[in-house]
């Protein structure tokens, strides 16, 4: 099994004690185990520009692209991750969040579909939990099959130990995240998932190649594998599941088709 731990920390304190006993907890189980860290802090990737490339060129395009590229297939060659954040003001750090901000077209296009992510947080008192959900909620966005959150206040800023029932919490997490990793399933959706992923191919029916703005999201929606079908078509869904997205779908269409909703990305 491959885990990518993705360090958004400025530095290696009180998140990486506990990410690291994620990892421990997990080579005692699965010793076979290969970890890579990618530490944001050290790899320079530039301030996201807001260029839009990535949503009418494709991410090709970014002019980070030569960074970025690494990390996504860093990810898909990857049977799980970890990421680990300091709580900022009650939200990841500003890697974390700019590193989501170069994959901002995934949730136009989600891609991650076999991702299983454990996300690690921690603050001084409170907010942890708030910064845990933010960054769930960004890989469910792009596309992540199943998180898994454990955060945690830390209470000391400068000579953390964790507890014994932090320890406990934290191996509890890591050893149910990777036990899903090592599985391979693929869940099937929650329905909160299937509206935005739906909608948005219903949008994209509008911006094909032949259409007024032609954008990569319409050849990305209207491409065989994935016009007809309500979720990934590697991901096995229900038949109510189905017809549940074929509801926003025609929403999206719908919507896309007015309009005061048109994406011109005129600047």
């Amino acid at each position: 099994m491959k885990v990518l731990v993705i360090d958004g920390c400025g530095r290696k304190g009180n998140t990486w004690e506990l990410t690291q006993c994620a990892v421990d907890a997990i080579r005692g189980k699965y010793p076979d185990t290969v970890f890579e860290e990618l530490v944001l802090a050290k790899i320079n990737l530039p301030l996201c520009t807001g260029c839009s490339n990535c949503f009418r060129l494709g991410h090709e395009a970014c002019p980070h692209y030569g960074t970025m590229k690494d990390i996504i297939k860093k990810i898909d060659d990857s049977d799980g991750v970890i990421i680990c954040s300091t709580t900022y003001n009650f939200r990841e750090t500003g890697y974390i969040k700019n590193l989501f901000d170069h994959m901002c077209f995934m949730l136009h296009r989600p891609y991650f579909y076999k991702g299983k992510a454990l996300v690690i947080t921690t603050a001084g008192g409170v907010g942890q939990a708030q910064c845990a959900e933010s960054i769930a909620s960004s890989l469910a966005g792009i596309g992540f099959n199943r998180c898994y959150k454990s955060s945690f206040a830390s209470v000391s800023w400068n000579a953390y130990e964790p507890r014994e029932k932090d320890i406990r919490k934290i191996t509890q997490a890591a050893l149910k995240f990777a036990s899903d990793a090592a599985s391979g399933k693929l869940h099937s959706p929650k329905l909160k998932n299937l509206m935005p992923y739906n909608i948005m191919r219903g949008m994209g029916q509008h911006y094909t190649s032949d259409s007024e703005y032609p954008t990569m999201d319409g050849i990305w929606w209207t491409a065989p594998e994935r016009r007809n079908a309500a979720y990934f078509p590697q991901v096995k869904i229900s038949v109510f599941k189905r017809l549940f997205g074929s509801v926003f779908f025609a929403l999206g269409k719908a919507l896309g088709g007015f309009k005061n909703t048109k994406v011109t990305y005129r600047k």
